[in-house]
C-alpha cells in the first residue's frame, strides 16, 4: 500500500513534494530515504481535482455547443447544438468548440467524410444581434480588442473547417444567415432542405463579412452573384440557391440528413487517400497556375499508384467483387 501510494504520488508529478535524504550508517555508507511532504501532495491533489472538474466542465460545454456523432465507421456528423439561439455563433467558446471538433477529425484517420448540420429549425443564424447591441461575446471590446477577437475566434473556423483533408457536406436544414451562409460555403458540398434560406446579410446590420465570406461565396456562386448577395443582403430560398449553384440539390426536410449521410457514405466508400488528395488538388486549382497544378497532380498520382488501395481497386474491378479499402 505504501509503495503504491509513493508510485502514485510520483506518477502524478508531485516531485516538488518529495525530497531525498542520505543519512550515514555505522559503516559510513549512505542509504537513500524518501521524505514525503504530505501537505504538498494534499494541496496538489486538490489542484488536480480542480483541474479535473474544469476539464469536465469544458467537455460539457463542448457537447452543449457541438454534437459529434459517428454514422458508421467512417462518417462523422457535426451538429451545431444551440437550437435555443438558432445556432448563432456569438462566443469564443462556441468558436473553439467547432475548431476543436475539426482538429479531432483531422487527426482521426478513420474519418473519411463529415456532415455539418444544425439542431432545431435553423442551420445557423449567424451572429447574435443581442450580443452585438450589448457589445458582448466576440463583438465586445475596443476596436483593437475586437480585431483580435475575430482573429482568435470566428476566423479560426474557416481555417479549420475549410482546410479539413476529408470532404465535408453541409446539410442546410433551415436559415443560413450571415456567418451561417459562410459556414455552409466552408463545406465542399451543400444540400438544402426545402425550407432552407440563405443570406449574406452583413450589410443589413452595418458590418462586413468578417469570417471569410468575401473569399468563400464568390468561389461558390461566381463573382457577380456573390456581389449581388453581399451588396443587397437579400434572402433567397432553396430553389433560387439551387439555380445559382449555391447548393447541389434540394430535398424534403425529412430526407435531408439521410440524403447527406448517404452521400457521405458513398464518398467514404472510395479509397480515402485518393479522395483526400483529390480534394487538395481541387482546392489548389482555385488559386494556382495550371502548370503548377499539373506538377502537384503528377506527384500525387505517383503517391496514389503506390498505395495498396490502388491495387485493391484495380483487382476488385477485374475480379468483379466489392473492394475493401484500408487507407493504405
Amino acid at each position: 500500500m505504501r509503495t503504491s501510494f509513493l508510485c502514485a504520488a510520483l506518477a502524478a508529478t508531485f516531485v516538488a513534494g518529495v525530497t531525498w535524504a542520505q543519512p550515514a550508517t555505522a559503516q559510513g555508507q549512505g542509504t537513500s530515504v524518501v521524505v514525503i511532504d504530505v501537505s504538498y501532495i494534499f494541496k496538489n491533489h486538490v489542484r488536480f481535482k480542480e483541474a479535473q472538474d474544469a476539464m469536465k466542465k469544458e467537455v460539457e460545454q463542448f457537447e452543449e455547443t457541438i454534437r459529434v456523432e459517428r454514422d458508421g465507421p467512417h462518417v462523422v456528423t457535426l451538429t451545431l447544438n444551440r437550437p435555443d439561439k438558432r445556432n448563432a455563433i456569438s462566443t469564443r467558446e462556441e468558436c473553439e468548440a467547432l475548431v476543436e471538433a475539426c482538429r479531432r477529425i483531422q487527426y482521426d484517420d478513420a474519418v473519411r467524410a463529415v456532415v455539418v448540420t444544425g439542431a432545431g429549425t435553423a442551420f445557423c443564424a449567424g451572429g447574435d444581434l443581442k450580443g452585438m447591441k450589448a457589445r458582448t461575446g466576440i463583438t465586445g471590446g475596443t476596436g483593437a480588442e475586437l480585431r483580435e477577437s475575430y482573429r482568435r475566434g470566428i476566423q479560426r473556423i474557416p481555417l479549420a473547417l475549410y482546410e479539413l483533408d476529408v470532404p465535408t457536406i453541409a446539410a442546410v436544414n433551415g436559415p443560413a444567415i450571415g456567418a451561417g451562409l459562410d459556414l455552409a460555403c466552408m463545406c465542399d458540398i451543400r444540400i438544402a432542405s426545402e425550407r432552407a434560406s440563405f443570406a449574406e446579410s452583413f450589410v443589413k446590420v452595418g458590418i462586413v463579412p468578417g469570417d471569410g465570406g468575401a473569399y468563400l461565396l464568390q468561389r461558390v456562386v461566381g463573382l457577380s452573384r456573390a456581389m449581388e448577395l453581399s451588396f443587397t443582403g437579400d434572402t433567397i430560398g432553396a430553389a433560387e440557391a439551387l439555380a445559382c449553384g449555391l447548393v447541389s440539390r434540394v430535398v424534403p426536410e425529412a430526407e435531408l440528413l439521410p440524403a447527406a449521410q448517404a452521400l457521405a457514405a458513398r464518398i467514404a466508400g472510395n479509397p480515402p487517400q485518393a479522395v483526400r488528395m483529390t480534394k487538395r488538388l481541387l482546392r489548389e486549382a482555385q488559386h494556382t497556375r495550371l502548370s503548377t497544378l499539373l506538377e502537384l497532380s503528377a506527384a500525387y498520382q505517383a503517391l496514389a499508384h503506390g498505395t495498396r488501395d490502388h491495387v485493391e481497386a484495380v483487382d476488385s474491378i477485374l475480379e468483379k467483387r466489392k473492394p475493401n479499402f484500408e487507407g493504405r
